[in-house]
C-alpha cells in the first residue's frame, strides 16, 4: 500500500517529493492581496467549517510531513500536544539552522501568508488560541515581510479574536 506524501501547495509527483510554490513567481508574492487572488486563507475557509479533530485526522490520513529534516509527519506531532496542560502554543521555528538550506528564509520572505495559513490550520485542529514563530535575528527580510503578513491578516480578519466570524481565535 502506498501513501502520497504532501509537502506544500504545488507538490508535484514523482519519484520524490519536490516542494515548490506557485506564487515565487510574482513580485508581490509576500503581500497579501496576491496571496488572496491565488486562493489564499481558502484553506483556513475550508477547516473553520469543519470540526477540528477532522481537521487533524486528515492531515494525519494524508501524512503531510514537517519542513524539517526529518520530515516527521504533521498530524503526529499534533497529536502529541499535551491535552489538559495550559497554556498550550504552537511554537514554529524559523531559524534555519540546517547547513545550506534556505527553505523556510524563502517561504517567510516569499510567502509568509502560506506560512501563517498553516499556522492557523495546525492551531485549529489541535485547540491551541497562541502561536509563537521564530526566526533567526540574520534574517531581516523575513522579520520584516512576516511582520507585515501579519498586520494585513489581523487588518483583514484572519489572525486574532473570531478568525472569519467563527469562535476561534489566534494571537
Amino acid at each position: 500500500m502506498s501513501k502520497t506524501f504532501v509537502h506544500a501547495p504545488g507538490y508535484v509527483s514523482g519519484d520524490r517529493p519536490k516542494i515548490v510554490t506557485s506564487r515565487f513567481e510574482y513580485a508581490d508574492s509576500f503581500t497579501l492581496e496576491r496571496y488572496l487572488a491565488t486562493d489564499g486563507y481558502k484553506g483556513l475557509r475550508a477547516a473553520l467549517s469543519r470540526p477540528a479533530n477532522e481537521i487533524h485526522e486528515d492531515v494525519k490520513s494524508a501524512t503531510v510531513l514537517g519542513r524539517g529534516g526529518a520530515g516527521f509527519p504533521a498530524g503526529t506531532k499534533w497529536g502529541l500536544t499535551p491535552q489538559q496542560v495550559w497554556p498550550r502554543y504552537l511554537v514554529v521555528n524559523g531559524d534555519e539552522s540546517e547547513p545550506g538550506t534556505y527553505k523556510d528564509r524563502l517561504l517567510m520572505e516569499r510567502d509568509p501568508h502560506q506560512l501563517i495559513e498553516g499556522c492557523l490550520i495546525a492551531c485549529y485542529a489541535a485547540g491551541l488560541s497562541q502561536c509563537f514563530l521564530y526566526i533567526r535575528g540574520e534574517m531581516a527580510v523575513a522579520q520584516e515581510r512576516v511582520a507585515a503578513a501579519l498586520n494585513e491578516a489581523y487588518a483583514a480578519g484572519y489572525v486574532g479574536k473570531n478568525i472569519l466570524g467563527s469562535k476561534f481565535s489566534v494571537d
